[in-house]
């Protein structure tokens, strides 16, 4: 793993925000957080975030991965594995990511994810799970407020298929732990908190536009 960055932000605790895991009817395993609201970060910033994954961000003199910078422990490296026919970023356009949940090597996330929606009410996209899609959902909902964003996130893991009782176990002992998925909360709540220290500004100087 790279060492962390070196940034002078706190990352948020738990405690900021509401979370839990529950298991759905069908059986499906999904973890929640609301977070505390995104000061300072509108809906629009968001969307163009999740469009602009790759490059840079200077702070302090010094030029970082943004990506990296998002998350200065636990993430390592994102790009676009593809993109739309007019070569943008939305439904349909997939995403390649690596991380490691809490630095743990046990809760490596090294996988491409698809796009399903992409705009300012939420984000979803389906994460590949031993390289096939439709046991794994995150889906984010956005809200304006006059402060900044209300942001919920959720993620769900195993399908609504009959058949998934049958290797619900082996999921969740070697795909995706109870575990990982605490570490995941942990992650989710400290990433969504550093919006706030660095989004408004770079999407000002990239895009000219403030919130």
């Amino acid at each position: 793993m790279p060492v962390p960055l070196a940034l002078p932000f706190a990352l948020k605790p738990v405690s900021s925000a509401e979370s839990g895991a529950e298991t759905l009817p069908d059986g499906r395993t999904r973890y929640w957080i609301r977070h505390d609201i995104v000061r300072g970060v509108t809906p629009a910033m968001l969307v163009w975030w999740f469009q602009n994954l790759e490059g840079t961000i200077d702070f302090g003199g010094h030029s970082f991965n943004r990506y990296r910078f998002w998350h200065p422990g636990d993430h390592v490296h994102a790009s676009y594995a593809s993109r739309r026919p007019d070569g943008s970023i939305g439904p349909g356009a997939q995403i390649r990511l690596i991380e490691v949940l809490g630095r743990d090597p046990r809760y490596v996330v090294d996988t491409t994810t698809h796009i399903e929606r992409l705009d300012e009410g939420g984000y979803i996209h389906n994460p590949e799970l031993h390289g096939r899609t439709g046991l794994v959902r995150m889906e984010y909902r956005f809200e304006p407020t006059p402060t900044g964003t209300f942001y919920e996130n959720s993620l769900t893991i195993g399908s609504p298929a009959a058949w998934y009782g049958l290797i619900r176990p082996l999921v969740t002992r070697f795909g995706f732990t109870p575990a990982q998925g605490q570490a995941w909360l942990r992650h989710n709540i400290e990433e969504v908190g550093m919006f706030e220290n660095f989004l408004p500004g770079l999407y000002k100087a990239e895009t000219g536009k403030s919130h």
